[in-house]
């Protein structure tokens, strides 16, 4: 398994290396489970650079997002994950400050299938977001909430939710 891990995480840093032509955004995220885990994040992001249904009111535009996630629990909990997932952002119109709102589905990859109380099931997991905040000049900060499941791909599958503030910084 740990084999596995760190060939998906030298994917992960290969494909950073592909598209690091283009402009790259970094991500800090530092939340908690539903069951007080510590979760800190760390992305990239690669915008679309494309956007959508544009009006008055904002646009549809998104990102993509690769991402390492430490999960400290106890000594027998704690965890690493890695991900990657396209996000929809409908942007609210703004002069200096535009307000957010985001969604995506993604996958990630767990070093381990337990963590806290739960069993994943599989080291491969679905990650779904829902976040809010705010933009302006070249940094956003908002708020997150991720779940994490298997689907049902393979049995027990708890899942597990994760909660944080979320920081974006544009270069």
């Amino acid at each position: 398994m740990k084999k596995l891990f760190c060939w998906a995480a030298a994917a992960a840093v290969s494909l950073g290396q592909m598209v690091s032509a283009q402009a790259a955004d970094v991500s800090l995220d530092i939340g908690q489970t539903g069951e007080s885990t510590m979760v800190y994040r760390l992305g990239t992001q690669f915008d679309f650079s494309s956007s959508w249904f544009q009006s008055d009111v904002g646009r549809l535009t998104g990102y993509w997002d690769a991402a390492y996630s430490y999960w400290d629990g106890d000594e027998t909990a704690s965890n690493h994950s890695i991900s990657f997932s396209p996000v929809f952002v409908y942007e609210f119109a703004g002069e200096t400050v535009k307000p957010y709102i985001e969604a995506g589905i993604g996958v990630a990859l767990f070093s381990d299938t337990d963590l806290e109380d739960n069993d994943l099931g599989s080291s491969f997991q679905f990650e779904d977001r829902l976040g809010l905040g705010l933009r302006f000049a070249n940094q956003e900060v908002g708020l997150r909430a991720m779940h994490y499941s298997n689907a049902g791909i393979k049995q027990p599958n708890d899942g597990v939710e994760s909660y944080s503030l979320h920081y974006r910084l544009s270069f």
